[in-house]
């Protein structure tokens, strides 16, 4: 929010005004790094073993909620992605692809989508554990940092009007319509952002780390209690995937959000935190009898 806000003045559209805190800016972008490589490093994981079960053990017999492979079919082989009973045909993206030598690989997700590009489980768990360091610690600092700001309560907490029914409505449908604040408006997140940074904040973010340290079996000797919070470590894997793409289901919106309200102003406020008001809409004019 605007510091001139918070000091009570009312800033009209198109000026130029300070928006989002270093310590804001920073985590930002050192987040964005970060969920990148721990995506791209699980994802090379996940080649291991490209099934999902729910409970404490799973291994080839047995049957995944979700599995990505290949099957003959015919003459040739053809990549799927089975979600329960359902398969959809996944051929040259999933399941079955050419790896950049020319060469045909049986492995879920292409050399494209992972760290490192080329086969490796202990290359990718030193990323994705080195950056598990940086997204906890991160984490930690910026709450903390945000309760002594107030940020947290300033920005992010969603009032009681705002929980109403047709206030969320409300701005469903401002946003269907693309229509997005203006003025000093625009300084404020309306209740669709703050419900889904605090989902990310509160839910996904510690749901991952916690789940990541579920799936660990060192993790038994001082924290068992973490497996067995999620019936058991196969489901902890689920649902650590599970939040992995609901993550990547926040970053795509966002950035499609970014892109309609004016990605050059949006940007311009994460990396210096100028922000410039869009103006005031004008109100329609009356049409005479």
């Amino acid at each position: 929010m605007s510091e001139s806000v918070v000091a009570g003045t009312f800033p009209r559209g198109g000026e130029l005004l300070k928006r989002h805190r270093l310590s804001t800016r920073i985590w930002h972008w050192v987040n964005a790094v970060t969920l990148f490589v721990m995506l791209l490093s699980g994802l090379m994981i996940f080649n291991a073993h490209p099934r999902l079960y729910w409970g404490e053990y799973g291994a080839n017999p047995d049957t995944p909620w979700l599995k990505i492979g290949s099957a003959r079919t015919g003459p040739g082989e053809s990549g799927y992605l089975q979600l329960g009973g359902a398969r959809i045909e996944t051929t040259g993206v999933l399941g079955i692809w050419t790896d950049q030598d020319g060469n045909l690989q049986r492995r879920a997700f292409p050399y494209w989508a992972t760290i490192p590009s080329r086969y490796s489980l202990a290359g990718a768990r030193i990323w994705h554990l080195a950056f598990a360091w940086v997204l906890a610690l991160g984490l930690l600092f910026y709450l903390l940092w945000s309760l002594v700001t107030r940020h947290l309560q300033r920005d992010i907490h969603i009032t009681r009007a705002e929980w109403r029914p047709t206030h969320i409505w409300h701005d469903i449908k401002e946003h269907a319509r693309l229509r997005f604040p203006t003025g000093a408006a625009a300084l404020k997140y309306n209740v669709l952002q703050k419900i889904a940074y605090a989902g990310v904040l509160f839910v996904l973010l510690p749901l991952m780390i916690l789940t990541g340290l579920a799936m660990s079996p060192g993790t038994d000797a001082w924290l068992p209690a973490a497996s067995e919070l999620f019936g058991g470590r196969q489901s902890a894997r689920s649902v650590h995937f599970i939040c992995a793409f609901l993550l990547v289901l926040f970053f795509l919106v966002h950035i499609a959000m970014v892109v309609l309200a004016g990605p050059f102003n949006e940007v311009r406020s994460m990396i210096t935190g100028r922000y410039r008001l869009p103006p005031e809409r004008s109100a329609p004019k009356e049409t005479g009898q």
